[in-house]
């Protein structure tokens, strides 16, 4: 399988989204997930463990993560690209 930077963002914004029942297109242009769209400190904290599940990564706790373009970019830096 081959995991590209496409693949990634469109995985962690379904994963985002599901928390929340909110339409992707929403979460595409990088909101701030707290102060935007209302999420709480458990919403985060479910969307980080279903991100270290999926893509077998750890996201420690003093990562700053706000907004949708964090949780994209540390996953997509911290995964483990597989050539074809």
């Amino acid at each position: 399988m081959l995991t590209t930077d496409s693949a990634i963002e469109t995985e962690v914004i379904r994963i985002i989204s599901k928390t929340k029942e909110i339409k992707a297109d929403r979460l595409k242009s990088y909101k701030r997930l707290s102060q935007d769209f209302g999420f709480d400190t458990v919403d985060l904290v479910d969307i980080i463990l279903e991100l270290e599940k999926n893509f077998q990564i750890t996201i420690p706790d003093e990562v700053p993560i706000d907004t949708v373009g964090d949780f994209i970019d540390f996953v997509a830096t911290h995964t483990i690209r597989k050539a074809g």
